[in-house]
């Protein structure tokens, strides 16, 4: 023995990440619910993955055609990727999320690489609509909101942010996005864990949320 003091030290054991799914009609206030929980919470103990960074490349098809697509149907989107993704993280392995131009429905070269992290906050309308993604979900959330809200929510935002016209819009709900709703969206709700009415501006069910989440990181 030297007489030194050891300087060994315990190797950080990794945790499982938390995944909360946040589910709901477009429009319904998943987004705001989402916000609530990062201001919350340490927001380096967070990630959010959105499900709409995995729609399908379209970069091979013309652009009158990538615009028909029924982009609100499960087939439009790479599910089996972020549930790929999601299990790496879950093991503490970084992924490469894709990013999603929404204006020409293509996928941009470039992706964001993201490390794992204590929450991860999944958000898009369809995560409970898939068995395999659900099962990932330790907390499974649904926001439930008026439709007519929710489509005025949807208008503003496809025009703000994604480039459409009002027409376009209002074409796209009718044909598309209500009856998606119906037949996969509104279904979903009777596997969530967590309903939550008329979005992030339900304090009280919120704040029940993130006390909920709050629990189980601390166990």
């Amino acid at each position: 023995m030297n007489g030194q003091p050891s300087t060994t030290k315990k190797s950080n054991e990794f945790k499982r990440p938390i995944v909360v799914g946040v589910a709901g009609g477009t429009g319904s206030g998943k987004t705001t619910v989402v916000r609530e929980i990062l201001k919350a919470l340490d927001p380096d103990d967070v990630l959010v993955i959105q499900h709409d960074s995995y729609y399908r490349d379209r970069s091979h098809l013309p652009s009158e055609e990538r615009a028909s697509i029924n982009y609100d149907h499960p087939d439009a989107l790479e599910t089996s990727l972020l549930v790929e993704h999601l299990r790496q993280l879950s093991v503490g392995q970084a992924v490469e999320v894709p990013i999603y131009d929404f204006a020409i429905h293509i996928r941009r070269p470039e992706c964001r690489r993201v490390e794992p992290c204590k929450v991860i906050v999944v958000e898009g309308i369809l995560i409970l609509a898939d068995p395999e993604l659900r099962e990932l979900f330790n907390i499974k959330v649904f926001v439930d909101t008026d439709a007519v809200i929710c489509f005025i929510r949807r208008m503003e935002r496809d025009i703000a942010e994604r480039a459409r016209t009002r027409d376009s819009v209002v074409r796209q709900y009718l044909e598309t996005v209500r009856p998606m709703h119906l037949e996969f969206v509104e279904p979903s709700r009777r596997y969530a864990d967590v309903i939550v009415p008329e979005g992030g501006y339900n304090s009280v069910a919120v704040d029940m949320l993130i006390t909920k989440i709050r629990s189980v990181i601390e166990r």
